[in-house]
């Protein structure tokens, strides 16, 4: 099965905290509570350690979800497969399941150029 995204009507936003918001807002208003708490959260963490990295790792985290988000298809098969992964006792087929969901992301990253651990995105 291809993870190739398909043509979205919602741009893919810069990974800035308002443009996701605003982006996720069109394309998956459900999430739009995780992401004010996560927000919250991280800015808290931030102040608390005086230190960038969890805004960096929330925004980059949540360019992500809105570039999976903005495609639909690829949006219920990620669920589909995360749901299956909670009940699948074959360790082949895990094994697929869990590439599966890290072509998914690792795309999605590309998309939202987030560099990812294989250098791939920016």
């Amino acid at each position: 099965m291809s993870t190739a995204p398909q043509p979205s009507a919602v741009p893919q936003p810069p990974a800035q905290p308002e443009a996701l918001r605003a982006a996720l807002a069109q394309v998956a208003p459900h999430l739009l509570a995780d992401f004010d708490r996560d927000r919250a959260a991280s800015t808290a963490r931030a102040r608390a350690e005086v230190s960038a990295v969890p805004l960096r790792t929330f925004t980059e985290a949540w360019a992500v979800e809105v570039a999976i988000a903005r495609h639909p298809e690829t949006a219920a098969r990620l669920r589909a497969l995360e749901d299956r992964a909670g009940d699948v006792d074959d360790l082949g087929e895990a094994r697929v399941i869990a590439a599966e969901i890290s072509s998914i992301r690792s795309a999605a990253a590309t998309e939202a150029g987030i560099r990812t651990a294989d250098g791939a995105g920016r």
